[in-house]
């Protein structure tokens, strides 16, 4: 038998060992156990009263005897593979600050160079004080014009006729 195999055993025993199944069955055999050993017939009885129930000793200290190198080994597989897991995690946490290090130093890079750059508001409000220097030196602005290309007229000039 493998290492691995014994280990899955090993496992599988601890489980059962620590379910409320187990607990009940243990407690109800050695119910029975001490019953019929007490109150049973005396030429039936087994492991008598009088003998303080040597067997049923003998058949609990084996069972513990078993019972914690199995769960031992069964926590130090556990163990092993919590470990492997905390590895990973450790390793993906690094990765995560990493790319976050990495996004932090590019939204820091794009602010600045937004602040390079002119920004709507930069841009209208330029617009705006060259209108209101246009109308201070006598031009007239029409106010359906986009934007960015005022159509100026001089406030002399007539619209349709020459």
């Amino acid at each position: 038998m493998s290492n691995e195999a014994f280990g899955v055993i090993a496992e599988k025993f601890a489980r059962l060992m620590g379910t409320v199944q187990f607990l009940i069955g243990m407690t109800v055999f050695v119910a029975i156990w001490l019953l019929w050993n007490t109150y049973g017939p005396a030429h039936l009885q087994f492991d008598p009263r009088e003998l303080n129930y040597t067997l049923l000793t003998l058949i609990l200290s084996l069972q513990a005897s078993y019972a914690a190198p199995l769960i031992l080994l069964a926590q130090n597989r556990q163990d092993d593979r919590d470990r492997v897991a905390f590895e990973q995690d450790r390793i993906q946490a690094e990765r995560n600050l990493a790319d976050t290090e990495f996004l932090t130093r590019e939204v820091a890079a794009l602010r600045i160079a937004m602040r390079d750059s002119a920004t709507r508001d930069f841009v209208r409000s330029e617009l705006r004080s060259l209108l209101d220097e246009m109308e201070e030196r006598g031009l007239q602005v029409v106010a359906s014009a986009p934007m960015g290309s005022p159509r100026e007229s001089s406030e002399g000039e007539s619209s349709g006729t020459a």
